[in-house]
């Protein structure tokens, strides 16, 4: 479990401007599972993904993100793991594979969220801070896995269901080169 609390490069959650929304999301939380709540509706609702609002701004750590207020899934999930971990709240990255377009001519590519332990429940959960897209009007709830995207099997869009301690390798290296956000090479 201290891998899913540890500070990653990309999961930088003693940066002052982390630890600043931290304290701010603290006290207006009951509790944890408010806080947890909180925490996911903040980035969700809050921090716009990069593509929806065509910025070609790079945000490549949890902090960049909460500084720039732009992120792309990959880096939105660093910031609610940030944001959890700061508050001793294990979290960790789930991906899975996405079409890029309607269907899987244009490729695919990575989709992160994050996974979230919930010790009351003793099990992992995981939530997708993306932002609420399609026509899941479902209520946020901490009792079962909260996705954006429920992957099409005859697209090729796999869901991993996996839980990783911090954002991939090959993730991190293409954000470190990337200059421009909306020239990025996708296609995985």
């Amino acid at each position: 479990m201290k891998e899913y609390l540890s500070e990653t490069k990309s999961i930088d959650y003693m940066n002052p401007i982390i630890q600043e929304k931290v304290k701010e999301l603290k006290e207006q939380s009951s509790d944890d599972a408010d806080y947890i709540k909180r925490a996911f509706l903040f980035v969700r609702d809050e921090i716009p993904h990069s593509w929806d609002i065509q910025t070609n701004t790079v945000s490549r750590t949890a902090s960049d993100v909460l500084k720039n207020k732009t992120g792309i899934c990959w880096t939105k999930s660093c910031l609610l793991a940030a944001l959890l971990r700061a508050n001793e709240i294990p979290s960790g990255i789930s991906y899975q594979l996405l079409t890029i377009g309607e269907d899987d001519s244009f490729g695919h590519m990575i989709h992160a969220l994050n996974t979230v332990y919930m010790d009351d429940l003793d099990k992992w959960i995981r939530m997708d801070a993306r932002e609420n897209v399609g026509d899941d009007d479902e209520e946020f709830s901490l009792d079962k896995d909260y996705l954006a995207f429920s992957p099409r099997e005859e697209f090729g869009e796999v869901d991993y269901q996996d839980n990783n301690p911090d954002l991939d390798e090959k993730l991190i290296n293409l954000l470190e080169k990337t200059e421009n956000l909306l020239e990025m090479e996708l296609d995985f």
